[in-house]
């Protein structure tokens, strides 16, 4: 899934916009930025402006302007503001200023206010085509509009049905001009975003001819919560004119709209070429390739209009279409009258003429044509049909004029009766291409368009922190290879011609953005975007900091002792220069100055006193010194006798603050202690009750005349403590004790935790470290990444005081980590653990749609719908609360959360009033809650009972015997209605059937059915003295009796005539027919005479001679025919007979008849989604074929419909119908003898809800 878009941080305030202004005129382009110190730049065309003599430039505070003076045809350009990283483009458009128009020579003066001519060409400059227009400025008022009233234009907007508070209205433009068809749907009725498409034509889906001359965009504003729909025809061609179509689409809803585009050739006007007019309709670029178009010859020669120092004349004759004149005149006369129309290419001419006149044949070999265009997607298969006359004739495929053969799989011909097919799978963008079917001499083409998948990104942008001057490369990796992708910076596209700046790299399916050197003004936030996904990273440039790892310390030496200042800088390039006192120090014998790596040492020999002071060390380019301090430690030796005790000289000794010898962690500990003392007196060194030896390799004592030098290499922290010297000789003994502390970067940070989270931030905490390094805590660093990177991006760069922080600018729906550092005087720790993973969030948009759907004494039950906007977070629930009045108190109504969108409150106290709230729950908590509009008070309301019987069962339930009958019919009304079922006026039984009642419905249920449940059913509702009362009818069926008294009436030649009467029990319903069978004496098989016969006499004919039969009859009704037949008791013997018959010869009459409807279709109105019928009955022989249409389209095919035909009647079944099944349907009859046609029209009424209902049941009882 592609990462959410971030909102591009803009450096203005307010940005300038588009103007329009006249020739001669001035104009001023305003912005506003949102620092007051920030760098403002104007460009025109990419280029920088400077003020000048047509160009002010000013600038106060934050607010800065740009005047253009004195405006001309060539300041008509794209303009652009930079400040920072952000870069605004405005345009100036520059019309001309209106010439008066003059009335003509010749012309009276009463004509003035009649529509003027247009004026000649010399006389009146051609204006530049001008920006694109939007489909209001282009679609003209229609011819009958009405004047309009007080200065008010007519309303010429469509009539707005469906989805769309907005269609597209049909344009016109110029060719090489810009339109743009504007789509608006509204979004408060739509659970779901409304999915868009634009056709032209029938079939071609535009979405993947975005482009050069085609751009589609979508907008959407809160505020009216309206979808904007734009589609923007760029540089427009000739082949752009047609019929377009806009399909919107959201779950079950649907609408769409038809509009025309009309693309007019541009005025031609002085230094007119007549060749220009015969120009070649070429794809490939070449002036020679392509057909002629004459197109622009087609009118006589008033067109062409000859400019000279005379007057230009138009004369008035009529147009004449060569074309015409052409197709209707013999061969003979063409050279004549292109001669006389001044047509010079009468060959090119005279083959389109040609080409049309074999297009107005009407096909012989074709029943059905391909049609002119197909689109498949790449990948997919596409079936390409057409129907010929003669179902043994061969095709030949062809695809750009040569011959397809079958081989392998990928192209598939069929051959099914008339039916050719060819099927071509998996196709490629080598198949988008022109294919041809030829039959003999004919033939019919189409062009299939392939549609390339969208491509989707694979690999996602990663942010990055660059330091300045460093390289930058933007990776990401999409579906395929070749793909186009665009790229953005802060919402602005970036492009090769801004100063080369930015470079693109393909490499297969990756795509990479290269900045060779970072600046402050390239942090912002990248965009990659294909016609499938977009990826955002952020970018932040960082000036390079110089980080000292070891700072200068003082230091005190005795005479003729060395000097060593050491400094330790991040950037091993860096030089720098060493001071004393203010004064460069030079290298001399005694100074050395080195410079190893990232280490930089002054190095002084054999210490002198006019050495002592501060020394300096300045890093070149970098605002900042590292200082120090040597002091000199001048030893005065007195004159003392031979037994001196011992003596330690040492200004540092104590405990106190002042007196601490601080040393870095890592760096050598060196105490040069001096002593007296004769003779010389032995050294001990103790750190607490141990004495400091030699062992552990790191500690080095060395006693020296006059000194005694403790050193511990890279010191430690355990090294830290208050170290004893003893110094012991004869005369006496001396101790003195130093304190050394050991300070070091501090521990990392502990318990790092995300507190909450927000849309685009979180805020992070953490405790500090155990151990602060023996210094104060400066401050903290934090660094986050997202969670699929391995790249850390630091936040702050200057230590954090405090320990919360919020962070921001993060993307939503993103999964990210946070680490912290901490900082002291020393340096910065080591991170700490990385946080929990966590994903920035925002809370839901309130539920709307909060309404009070029941209430009683004790209980009430809310409904509402989602809310809008959701987030990347998933819902977790809704809170419902309430607060009784005159309170501020919310009490939940349950514990924790719900998942649905109805509750229903119990155990509320009757007269309370109460107000109710809802809000919505997810990862970052609760949302803004949706409150009712005011209190409700616990009451039940009285309700009067209303049966809302269904549909089915306003008619004849009829049921088979030993069938489940199983009755639901819903009431309302309240409070609880008694109910009451009754049958021909006697309550029912719990023996005859099962009765089961509930606060909305009541169910009837029979088992086992049986005739005696025949009959009518009475159900009565009722409160109080209200009550409501319906009817159900029940009819119990079976199968009948057998018919009674079969007798044999009469026999003649082959024939018997049969007689009978009805049977006693007809099944409980009519008797539908009769099932007469014959059987032979010899063989008892039973062979059918008549099935479903009416009449309960019949004449069996066709027997043979010498046989004897006998005969039964069976009954028929709805259930079936009866179990046992009744037979004849006598047998019929057909007689042999010696006198040859010879029948009459009689004609044949002629029983055929065209269909006639004998009952028509009734026009209709039905509720969306209950199943429609509509019947009507035909009469015709033979059979008639019957079709069913809708708005004139066939719909046998569509599985929507049910089509019966029973006994010459036919029925359409519409199975739950919705709003766009409306229309006209027609029913045709056809057979050999004619045909016939019935229609009727179908309106579909929506569900009126349940509140609309209540509504109007309101009004029916107010209603006297």
């Amino acid at each position: 899934m592609p990462e959410p878009v971030k909102k591009a941080v803009s450096a203005f305030a307010k940005k300038p916009k588009t103007q329009e202004a006249e020739e001669g005129s001035s104009v001023v382009f305003q912005a506003e930025t949102e620092k007051s110190d920030a760098k403002v730049k104007w460009q025109c065309n990419s280029k920088d402006i400077a003020s000048g003599n047509r160009y002010v430039i000013a600038a106060d505070g934050n607010k800065h302007s740009l005047t253009i003076q004195a405006i001309t045809k060539e300041d008509a350009n794209v303009y652009a503001v930079i400040a920072g990283g952000s870069k605004v483009k405005f345009e100036l458009k520059v019309v001309s200023k209106p010439a008066p128009a003059e009335a003509p020579a010749g012309v009276p003066a009463e004509s003035t206010a009649e529509p003027q001519p247009a004026p000649a060409p010399e006389q009146t400059p051609a204006p530049p085509p001008a920006e694109a227009p939007t489909v209001a400025q282009t679609a003209a008022p229609p011819q009958d509009a009405p004047p309009a009233e007080d200065g008010q234009p007519p309303d010429t907007r469509q009539d707005l049905t469906g989805l769309f508070t907005e269609k597209p209205q049909s344009g016109e433009v110029t060719v090489g001009g810009n339109i743009t068809f504007v789509a608006k749907v509204s979004a408060e009725s739509l659970l779901k975003k409304p999915t868009i498409k634009w056709f032209k034509g029938k079939w071609m889906d535009l979405a993947s001819k975005s482009g050069k001359h085609l751009q589609l965009k979508e907008t959407y504003d809160r505020n009216t919560k309206v979808h904007t729909f734009e589609m923007q025809v760029i540089a427009a061609k000739a082949n752009f004119a047609g019929g377009y179509r806009c399909e919107v689409s959201s779950r079950d809803k649907f609408d769409s709209c038809n509009f025309e585009l009309t693309v007019h050739e541009a005025c031609v006007t002085e230094g007119f070429d007549i060749r220009a007019a015969f120009r070649r309709t070429s794809t490939d670029g070449k002036e020679d390739s392509g057909e002629l178009d004459f197109s622009a010859l087609l009118k006589k020669s008033s067109s062409f209009l000859k400019t000279s120092n005379r007057t230009v004349q138009v004369t008035a004759e009529p147009d004449v279409d060569v074309w015409n004149i052409l197709s209707a005149a013999p061969a003979s006369e063409y050279q004549k009258i292109a001669f006389q129309y001044g047509i010079t290419d009468l060959r090119g001419m005279l083959k389109r003429l040609k080409k049309m006149k074999k297009e107005e044949k009407k096909s012989e070999a074709f029943l059905r044509k391909l049609d002119p265009a197909y689109q498949v997607t790449k990948g997919h298969k596409i079936k390409l049909a057409i129907e010929v006359a003669n179902p043994d004739v061969e095709v030949k495929w062809l695809k750009n004029g040569q011959e397809i053969h079958p081989t392998g799989s990928k192209y598939i011909f069929e051959s099914v009766g008339n039916m050719r097919y060819l099927t071509i799978n998996h196709c490629s963008l080598s198949d988008d291409a022109a294919y041809c079917c030829v039959v003999g001499e004919e033939k019919c083409t189409t062009e299939l368009f392939v549609k390339e998948p969208p491509v989707t990104i694979v690999k996602n942008l990663e942010d990055q922190m660059v330091m300045k001057g460093e390289r930058v490369e933007l990776e990401c990796e999409v579906s395929e290879e070749g793909a186009n992708v665009k790229w953005e910076k802060d919402g602005v596209e970036l492009t090769r011609d801004e100063s080369f700046k930015y470079r693109f790299k393909k490499d297969g399916c990756k795509h990479v953005l290269i900045i060779n050197e970072a600046t402050k003004e390239d942090c912002g936030h990248y965009k990659v975007k294909t016609n499938g996904g977009e990826s955002v990273a952020e970018l932040l440039v960082q000036e390079k900091e110089l980080e000292v790892y070891q700072s200068i310390a003082d230091l005190t030496v005795k005479a003729k002792d060395q000097a060593v200042f050491k400094c330790e800088v991040s950037d091993e390039n860096v030089r720098g220069t060493w001071y004393k006192n203010g004064v460069e120090v030079k290298s001399d014998t005694r100074i050395n100055i080195t410079h190893i790596g990232r280490i930089h040492k002054l190095t002084i020999d054999e210490v002198k006193p006019e050495d002592e002071g501060d020394y300096t060390f300045v890093p070149d380019g970098h605002a900042f010194n590292l200082s120090a301090k040597l002091n000199f430690l001048e030893v005065k030796i007195d004159y003392v006798p031979r037994q001196d005790p011992p003596k330690i000289h040492l200004d540092c000794m104590g405990r106190t603050p002042e007196s601490t010898i601080v040393v870095v962690a890592g760096n050598k500990l060196r105490l040069d202690v001096p002593i007296t003392g004769d003779p010389a007196p032995t050294v001990i060194w103790t750190k607490g009750e141990k004495v400091v030896t030699e062992g552990d390799g790191r500690v080095h004592v060395e006693t020296t005349k006059g000194h005694c030098v403790f050193t511990i290499e890279g010191a430690e922290r355990q090294d830290e403590g208050v170290y004893s010297v003893v110094v012991r000789n004869p005369a006496g003994e001396d101790t003195a004790d130093i304190n050394v502390k050991v300070v070091d970067v501090p521990d990392p940070p502990l318990a790092v935790r995300i507190v909450s989270v927000g849309e685009e931030s979180c805020i992070v905490q953490w405790d500090p470290p155990l151990f602060d390094g023996g210094q104060p805590i400066i401050g903290y660093v934090l660094e986050r990444k997202k969670k699929k990177s391995y790249r850390w991006m630091r936040l702050n760069f200057d230590p954090y005081p405090e320990t919360t922080y919020e962070a921001k600018r993060m993307i939503e729906g993103v999964e990210y980590e946070m680490r912290v550092y901490a900082v002291n005087g020393i340096g910065m720790s080591r991170h700490s653990l990385a946080s929990h993973p966590f994903v920035p969030v925002a809370p839901t948009s309130a539920p709307i749609g909060l309404c009070v759907d029941d209430i009683s004494d004790t209980s009430i039950s809310l409904k509402w719908r989602r809310p809008e906007r959701i987030g990347s977070a998933e819902l977790e629930g809704y809170g419902v609360e309430y607060c009784k009045e005159g309170t501020d108190e919310w009490l939940p109504a349950i514990e924790g959360l719900t998942d649905r969108t109805a509750l229903t409150i119990r155990g509320l106290t009757t007269g309370d009033k109460l107000q109710f709230r809802v809000r919505a729950h997810n990862m970052a908590g609760p949302s803004a809650p949706a409150t009712l509009a005011q209190p409700v008070t616990i009451r039940e309301i009285m309700q009067r009972p209303k049966i809302w019987l269904p549909r089915n069962l306003r008619q004849t339930l009829i049921r088979k015997v030993g069938d489940t009958v199983n009755i639901m019919i819903p009431f309302q009304g309240k409070p609880r209605p008694k109910v009451t079922w009754t049958k021909e006026g006697e309550p029912l039984k719990p023996t005859f059937a099962s009765l089961r009642n509930s606060e909305v419905d009541t169910i009837l249920f029979i088992r086992k059915t049986d005739r005696h449940h025949s009959g009518k059913y009475d159900l009565q509702v009722q409160i109080e003295n209200v009550e409501d009362s319906a009817s159900v009818m029940l009819q119990v069926v079976d199968l009948p009796g057998p018919p009674e008294a079969l007798k044999i009436m009469d026999v003649w030649g082959f024939n018997v005539a049969l007689e009978w009467k009805p049977p006693k029990d007809n099944g409980n319903c009519e008797i539908s027919g009769y099932n007469i069978q014959k059987a032979d004496k010899k063989t008892m098989e039973w062979f059918t005479v008549y099935e479903q016969y009416r009449r309960t006499n019949c004449v069996v004919s066709d027997l043979i001679m010498g046989n004897e039969y006998v005969f039964r009859v069976f009954s028929m009704n709805l259930v079936g025919l009866s179990l046992d037949p009744c037979n004849t008791k006598d047998s019929a013997y057909i007689q042999k007979t010696g006198i040859a018959y010879k029948p009459p010869n009689h004609k044949e009459h002629d029983f055929s008849e065209a269909p006639k409807f004998t009952h028509p279709l009734v026009n209709r109105s039905v509720i969306a989604g209950y199943n429609a019928t509509l019947s009507c009955s035909v009469r015709g022989i033979p059979k008639p074929k019957v079709t069913w249409y809708k708005n004139k389209m066939d719909i046998s095919n569509e599985a929507k419909y049910r089509m019966l035909s029973k006994q010459g009647v036919l029925t359409l079944e519409i199975r739950k119908p919705c709003l766009f099944d409306g229309g006209v349907y027609t029913c045709k009859a056809v057979n050999d003898s004619g045909e016939d046609i019935v229609e009727c029209k179908l309106e579909v009424r929506p569900q009126i809800a349940k509140e609309e209902k209540k509504e109007v049941k309101k009004r029916e009882d107010r209603a006297p």
